[in-house]
């Protein structure tokens, strides 16, 4: 036994609580008109789910909750309770007893509770669907419907056909498939429309990061380049510098010996009176006349440098002029727009407000344009001044050294004169004094040349130090690491022969910063940030549509399978039911012929499509797939279902029922009445049935008919007392059977 009892509670004219046990394969329900048998199917159809309370002869949720009459007051809901064994696993539940309840409320609200848990609607269909149990369907027969099978169009037909063969639940999961299948297209849709959204802003992203690259790019050639060129310069001065202290040293020891012994020399030639003077100021001035030159020689450097330093220092403040005219980095606050605005709102209302505003606004733009922030410049400019005068002074040393250059040439020229018209005995001392102050002015020469070359290297000193400092605001602290680097110029020879190659990095260096401000990386960490998230979410996005385009291949390839195995199962059962259609229509009219045949009917198309007003009169007919039923009666010629007798269209549906049932049968069958129609011949025959299908269900049959009574294992009477109650009382044949025995 499948089904073990039903309890109602408050439903229809159950007041009170009323139980119907179920333990013999056929089980009959009895009683006068109007006592309320009929409620006991309706019960089942209401705790198995049903929705529309039409089918069970009510308007509203409350229609079916006890309303009170005489002393019973008014239940404030009604409950309905049905077990059933599963010990043979027939639900897909681990319980050996599964108990299904369904609540209704005045408020109109529904509970539905699976072994006293709470439930969806959804989660008792399911349950039910998987032993062939629904709301509706060929296993409750209500009062009137014995020929519902017969009178059904041949598309409501064949529905009823597949519910009876376990189909319902293929057709839930295909309906369930559609519906997540269009679900799945309107997502698709949805992921590739934002898709289509961010697509221009992540192509305008991408070459923006494409740009940010390539200055990656030269800030990274420029950092490997400045690092090498420093490493080399640092080399370069640090040996230079060496070099100098090194040739300076005996220098000085030689000069130093060298002012000893013209002292005495000196000492000599002063006793040989004017003559000798004249030849010593001749000394003294070539002396003087040879630093002078020498001096003039470095002023000129000096010079050909300030010019060079300030036309480089032009170039900068020119190029940060032109970066600060432009006008794409400059922001405008907030409040000075919205001063503008206020005082736009004043003057809206007096003549030639346009021309006023417009002026304004342009005088607005204009002094926000000239506001610019220009501390660079600025700085700029104070080194080019700094350097304008030095450069004066450097000219006006070099202007006095060529005028002193050129007096001591005259006083020169004028005092060997004189002395080549004298003649001097003491030869051998002026030649001394000759030859000491030559090699003296030799040395010292050599020395003045050391000192140009100092000069020379403090200045490179003072550009190496000023270069570090602009590359590392313009690349970053990385660079300022160079000194890690390892190259291949530590000997002095390798310096000096690699200072050409030096050269070619410097103008390197310089024509990779000019392109490297060119480039202008500002805000590049938010281009990157966006870019990296717009990509993220573009390859999220397409991962879903990928994922989704799966899901919908599975998706249909689920409905064609579903599709198919509906096609097949349903093929097969038809054959079966056929059979026992057959046999059991042959039995109940003793012979003749009936069969279920598979039609396909024209699906009217004519008119407009509700949604979109499209005429679709022009369209072709869509098929619908139904069952119509064939009969062949003993002795009579019938065409049509229509002519049949009452009795007849009862033994008909009876016979398609049973034999849909004994197909596949369902754990129970309620009969409602369903032999009102038959005469007493016909009522054995049915009783013959009724006995053979309990050997697969279990029946419960609610009857008038005596002949059926005969058959019931078990008898419950229903009775309705003065104040409209319904009561039960039993009568059990199988136990009064052992009794007797």
């Amino acid at each position: 036994m499948y089904l073990k009892s039903i309890e109602l509670s408050g439903f229809k004219s159950f007041s009170k609580k009323n139980s119907f046990e179920f333990n013999t394969p056929i089980s009959s329900i009895v009683g006068p008109n109007g006592s309320g048998k009929s409620n006991v199917a309706e019960a089942f159809r209401f705790v198995l789910g049903e929705q529309s309370i039409k089918s069970m002869r009510g308007k509203r949720g409350e229609d079916l909750i006890w309303n009170g009459a005489g002393t019973e007051p008014r239940a404030n809901r009604a409950s309905v309770k049905v077990t059933f064994d599963n010990t043979r696993k027939v639900f897909d539940l681990d319980f050996t007893e599964v108990t299904v309840e369904r609540i209704v409320h005045r408020d109109g609200l529904n509970e539905y509770l699976i072994n006293n848990s709470l439930v969806r609607l959804k989660d008792i269909v399911e349950l039910l669907a998987r032993a062939h149990i629904g709301a509706s369907g060929h296993h409750i027969i209500s009062q009137g419907e014995a020929d519902k099978i017969i009178s059904a169009t041949a598309k409501d037909r064949k529905s009823m056909v597949e519910d009876a063969l376990g189909l319902k639940l293929y057709q839930y999961k295909r309906v369930e498939s559609e519906r997540k299948l269009k679900k799945t297209f309107e997502n698709i849709g949805q992921v590739e429309a934002l898709r289509k959204e961010i697509a221009p802003h992540l192509k305008f992203l991408k070459k923006q990061v494409e740009k940010l690259q390539i200055s990656e790019r030269l800030r990274e050639e420029l950092i490997t380049s400045a690092k090498e060129y420093f490493k080399r310069e640092e080399n370069y001065l640090s040996a230079t510098k060496a070099d100098i202290e090194t040739e300076r040293k005996p220098l000085d020891i030689s000069l130093e010996k060298l002012h000893t012994e013209l002292s005495e020399a000196k000492k000599t030639l002063a006793e040989s009176g004017k003559k000798e003077k004249k030849e010593y100021l001749i000394l003294e001035l070539e002396k003087e006349l040879s630093y002078t030159r020498v001096l003039k020689d470095a002023l000129g450097r000096d010079f050909g440098k300030a010019e060079g330093l300030i036309d480089a220092q032009g170039r900068i403040i020119k190029k940060q002029q032109e970066f600060a005219a432009s006008n794409g980095h400059k922001v405008i606050s907030l409040t000075d727009v919205e001063a503008l605005y206020k005082e736009i709102e004043i003057e809206k209302d007096e003549p030639g407000v346009f021309e006023k505003i417009k002026n304004k606004f342009f005088n607005f733009l204009e002094s926000k344009r000239e506001n610019l922030d220009s501390n660079v410049i600025a700085e700029a400019k104070n080194v080019l001044k700094e350097l304008e005068i030095e450069k004066a002074e450097v000219e006006k040393k070099l202007m006095e050294s060529q005028e002193k250059e050129k007096k001591l040439e005259t006083d020169y020229e004028s005092l060997k004169k004189d002395v080549e018209k004298a003649k001097d005995s003491d030869n051998s001392a002026q030649i001394a004094v000759f030859r000491i102050m030559s090699e003296e002015n030799e040395i010292i020469s050599d020395l003045n040349m050391l000192k140009l070359r100092e000069d020379a290297l403090k200045s490179s000193e003072e550009y190496f130090k000023r270069e570090l400092e602009e590359l590392g605001h313009l690349t970053g602290s990385e660079v300022l690491h160079f000194q890690n680097l390892v190259v291949d110029d530590e000997n002095n020879h390798t310096l000096q022969k690699l200072r050409g190659a030096q050269e070619e990095r410097k103008r390197l260096i310089e024509k990779l910063k000019i392109r490297l401000e060119d480039s202008n990386m500002a805000g590049s960490e938010d281009v990157l940030r966006e870019y990296r998230e717009t990509s993220e979410r573009d390859e999220f996005l397409n991962r879903e549509l990928l994922d989704l385009e799966k899901s919908a291949e599975t998706l249909k390839d689920l409905i064609n399978d579903l599709e198919t195995r509906l096609a097949v199962e349903f093929k097969a059962g038809l054959e079966n039911i056929n059979k026992e259609f057959e046999k059991l229509f042959s039995k109940m009219f003793g012979g003749g012929e009936a069969e279920l045949i598979l039609i396909k009917e024209d699906k009217s198309s004519i008119g407009s499509d509700d949604q979109t007003g499209e005429d679709l009169s022009s369209e072709p007919l869509a098929k619908e797939e139904g069952l119509e039923i064939k009969i062949n009666l003993p002795r009579k010629k019938i065409k049509s279902l229509m002519m049949l007798s009452g009795g007849e269209r009862a033994l008909t549906s009876i016979a398609l029922i049973f034999a849909i049932s004994a197909v596949n049968p369902p754990p129970f069958i309620i009969l409602d009445e369903t032999d009102a129609a038959l005469d007493e011949a016909n009522s054995k025959k049915y009783g013959d049935l009724v006995e053979i299908l309990s050997e697969y269900s279990q029946l419960i049959l609610i009857t008038h008919n005596r002949e059926t009574m005969s058959r019931a294992g078990v008898i419950y009477g229903v009775t309705m007392s003065g104040n409209g109650v319904s009561k039960i009382l039993s009568i059990s044949f199988d136990e009064a059977a052992e009794v007797a025995k």
